[in-house]
């Protein structure tokens, strides 16, 4: 059997509150040995606590404020979870999720990048990765990112940019980490994926969101990186077995797992 991280996961969500146990097996049955849980924002920190710290051996955590959680009162957000992280910084591998979405709403697009600033100056005041979310923004990403760079980089979380956005990450050290997305028909993902070396790649599902085909529309969990191990597999031309050792090296190194 395989062994797999899925290196972003929201299994404290309350979509798992009646089976969590279950779907925590599931992943084992499936070779994932090993869950990083990305925060939300100061709501989701004891959640997230109280999961990590029933299955220790399988579960890490992150910190931070994603961006859609930056409202008026973001500072009072960012003193909550700074507090935790400067209490409990050994607790945590990364800063993240963080980083800029302009999908739904720019109304705060200067808030959000404040609040991004703010949490690279933390990531790098604790030596810590950051797991970036990114949408509609990866201009205004990378320019905070030539601005206020990261020590120890980290990962473009659920990748949606172009090649040249995917590119230009690599080139700034960054990894990509690639979900279900991956398995959708007609995606441009695949494309990117065919063009970039495994040594840059991470697997995830961003559970219980965007499942893989054959699971799209359903819940998202954490068994179903395989899934996506396989396509990109398939994709690179290679074995399940080089996918999964490349991307579970990949995620030991950055993370110090």
């Amino acid at each position: 059997m395989v062994q797999l991280i899925d290196t972003h996961s929201h299994l404290y969500d309350e979509a798992f509150d009646e089976d969590i146990d279950i779907v925590i097996n599931n992943a084992l049955e499936k070779g994932v040995t090993k869950i990083i849980l990305p925060a939300i924002d100061s709501s989701t920190i004891e959640r997230q606590k109280k999961l990590s710290a029933s299955y220790p051996d399988i579960f890490y955590q992150m910190i931070g404020v994603h961006p859609t959680s930056i409202k008026e009162d973001y500072r009072k957000e960012l003193d909550v979870v700074y507090n935790e992280i400067s209490t409990n910084a050994d607790s945590y591998l990364a800063i993240g999720e963080v980083g800029l979405d302009y999908y739904w709403d720019t109304t705060f697009a200067h808030e959000q990048q404040t609040a991004l600033i703010t949490q690279i100056e933390w990531a790098n005041k604790y030596q810590k990765p950051v797991a970036l979310h990114v949408r509609n923004a990866y201009t205004e990403m990378f320019e905070v990112l030539e601005k206020h760079s990261v020590d120890r980089r980290g990962v473009l979380h659920c990748f949606s940019g172009t090649l040249s956005d995917a590119k230009r990450a690599v080139d700034m050290g960054y990894m990509l980490g690639i979900g279900g997305v991956v398995t959708f028909k007609k995606n441009e993902l695949a494309k990117i994926v065919a063009e970039l070396p495994l040594q840059n790649i991470l697997l995830e599902t961003d559970a219980p969101y965007l499942a893989p085909t054959p699971y799209r529309g359903k819940r998202n969990e954490s068994a179903y990186v395989l899934n996506v191990a396989q396509i990109v597999a398939e994709i690179k031309n290679t074995s399940l077995e080089q996918v999964a050792e490349t991307t579970l090296q990949n995620a030991v190194e950055l993370f110090g797992i």
